[in-house]
């Protein structure tokens, strides 16, 4: 199920493509049972408007900081910025992994979850490629719930409970990942 190599975690079936934009998580969260939530986002570089929009590998190159200012003038606003997460979900079901899922990546920001701050501690961040107005696949939701499965295994502190969106956590600031996504059709699947 997993490959664990110099202590680090990572999913057996992810593309490996690594990030610089981490860190270790602090002492208290270092073990597995202080891991508790889930943190499901969304993301399009550019922003999509059509499923054409998709075809490119913009995210990957964000997430490890490789993205081209002058490739797309949306590009400059966001090219400085250092933000990662653990797993990403492509429309077609490709599963990228950017972070080990021990160490703390950079995908909540200022957030905070059942009177706890700072997310990034305690939490895993799984990126859909979407907006939060276009339907997601069912290839995604497919690998979502695959994942999920595995990493509540991983994690058993992540319950249905502990399973949110970014806008749950960062309400007012983040709207991720948005009313297209089927919160309903995930849990069913689950």
């Amino acid at each position: 199920m997993i490959q664990q190599a110099s202590e680090d975690v990572w999913l057996e079936q992810a593309k490996v493509v690594k990030s610089p934009h981490f860190d270790d998580r602090s002492d208290e969260f270092c073990q597995p049972a202080a891991i508790n939530l889930l943190v499901i986002h969304n993301i399009s570089l550019p922003p999509a408007e059509k499923e054409d929009d998709f075809a490119n590998d913009n995210v990957e190159a964000f997430f490890t900081g490789q993205l081209d200012p002058n490739a797309h003038p949306y590009f400059k606003q966001i090219a400085e910025l250092r933000v990662s997460a653990h797993l990403y979900i492509k429309r077609d079901g490709t599963l990228i992994q950017f972070v080990p899922l021990n160490r703390r990546a950079w995908h909540a920001g200022v957030s905070e979850f059942k009177g706890k701050t700072k997310c990034n501690e305690f939490s895993i961040g799984i990126e859909m490629q979407g907006t939060d107005e276009m339907p997601y696949t069912d290839l995604q939701y497919q690998r979502l719930i695959e994942v999920t499965e595995q990493l509540t295994t991983l994690y058993p502190n992540i319950t249905p409970e502990n399973i949110v969106g970014h806008e749950h956590i960062a309400p007012g600031r983040k709207t991720d990942p948005g009313p297209a996504f089927d919160w309903q059709h995930y849990h069913q699947l689950l």
